[in-house]
């Protein structure tokens, strides 16, 4: 069902649209955790290797497919909102076509190339055949990750950020069926877990695309509607282009961090392990707002309703600092049980370690919520490059001070990284915001 933003109460559209969001990205993570406990208890122990090599590639390309069609979302949200339905169709047909050659040929590019780029990861000799058996079987999945997430994020765009996420629940589901069907009962292993993500990955993809042009009108485009637009090309490119990249800049930098844990031991990398799933969850719901404010802006730009659109940053702005506040309490206070999750033993050296970390980050967690804030903000304003720049500089910044503060302080030198990241990217962001304050009254094309 759209949902037309441009219209009615703020606070009810951002939950209604955020609450979905949340869901569906704690049930992805929960989703994910259940596959690789599959692989790891009833295939064994290269498998998983295998697998743990694998991931983080496909991530950073499964990333950059998400960042691209968001950058798509804010076009759409924007003609939507301005009720131009022949531009947002120019929008979703060149989008297509050209999304579709793109990681299409990607795809098979990663067939192809997949020892290769496994080399290049310095994967070991011994599991490098099954990895990159792995790989070929999910590469043709990049395809339908790029079909799902462009026309979840058109529904998305016009406010239906329910059906999505059912279609995610569903493939979820399907794919921790298909791991036990195809690797416990079927004994396929590592490529029973292949073939059931990729099963998985184009359920959903179908699903949203025939559900998006049944009951989208403005979505349900005739076969001569699939082309490119010039004009609408170059726009495309340079917002998913800079949304994308934006996207693989926080990964890159993640790994970075890693490289400067490492060396403190494996009680140490445990433990920043550890934590590192627990605030997937913790950062999840405020990644969502931001998204809700991106959606809401840019519709009401698109219908110029200034004061709505000021409003809205007001009211999701609120929403994030309560969230941070509470989840920072939740943490601070569950910190010890939390860590307790990955290891019952009650001698375990990761357990303080991650308690420790955890504790600092509990009371800085409205940082990262007021930083989501103003990054779906100015996404809602099209201002695509300085998200990307002020990313670069948050990522930067941690891994210059990771350099310096970790080795000298352990764990608590990761917080103090992510400290300083997010102050000097709220510094280059918040004077965006007081220019244009203004602005919001006075929208022009």
């Amino acid at each position: 069902m759209k949902t037309d933003m441009t219209e009615g109460s703020i606070q009810g559209h951002l939950a209604r649209f955020a609450i979905p969001l949340i869901l569906g990205n704690m049930f992805q993570l929960t989703y994910n955790a259940v596959d690789s406990i599959v692989v790891g208890r009833f295939v064994g122990n290269e498998a998983q290797a295998a697998v743990g090599i694998a991931n983080p590639l496909m991530n950073v390309l499964t990333f950059f497919i998400v960042g691209v069609c968001n950058g798509v979302g804010v076009i759409i949200s924007e003609y939507y909102g301005g009720r131009d339905e022949r531009r947002l169709r120019l929008e979703m047909g060149t989008a297509t076509v050209f999304g579709s050659l793109v990681f299409g040929s990607l795809s098979v590019v990663l067939w192809i190339g997949a020892s290769a780029a496994l080399r290049l990861l310095r994967t070991p000799e011994e599991i490098l055949g099954i990895t990159s058996g792995y790989l070929r079987m999910i590469a043709p999945g990049l395809l339908f990750i790029f079909v799902y997430n462009l026309y979840a994020t058109a529904l998305r765009s016009m406010g239906d950020a329910k059906t999505p996420l059912y279609f995610l629940i569903f493939s979820s589901v399907l794919n921790v069926f298909l791991d036990i069907l195809l690797v416990i009962f079927l004994k396929l292993g590592i490529y029973g877990a292949a073939a059931g993500t990729l099963l998985s990955q184009i359920s959903a993809s179908v699903l949203c695309l025939f559900y998006a042009r049944k009951k989208a009108d403005v979505l349900k485009l005739s076969p001569k509607e699939f082309r490119i637009d010039q004009g609408i090309l170059e726009r495309t490119i340079r917002y998913s282009w800079t949304t994308g990249m934006q996207k693989i800049t926080l990964n890159v930098g993640k790994l970075l961090i890693q490289s400067f844990v490492n060396p403190l031991g494996v009680n140490v990398i445990a433990a920043f392990n550890a934590v590192n799933r627990i605030e997937d969850f913790v950062l999840q719901p405020e990644q969502s707002i931001g998204a809700a404010i991106t959606t809401f802006v840019a519709q009401n730009r698109g219908a110029k309703k200034g004061e709505r659109v000021y409003l809205s940053f007001r009211v999701g702005m609120l929403m994030e600092v309560i969230y941070g506040i509470f989840i920072g309490i939740v943490i601070f206070a569950g910190a010890e049980p939390a860590m307790r999750l990955f290891s019952p033993a009650p001698d375990n050296v990761m357990i303080p370690l991650g308690i420790s970390y955890l504790h600092i980050m509990a009371v800085m967690y409205t940082l990262p919520g007021v930083t989501n804030g103003l990054q779906g903000y100015v996404r809602g304003w099209g201002a695509m490059n300085l998200c990307l720049v002020s990313t670069f500089l948050q990522i930067g910044s941690r891994v210059i001070f990771a350099a310096f503060l970790i080795p000298m302080f352990g764990m608590p030198g990761i917080a103090y990284c992510c400290l300083m990241g997010w102050f000097i990217m709220l510094g280059y962001e918040a004077p965006y915001f007081l220019r244009h304050k203004e602005a919001q009254f006075t929208l022009r094309d």
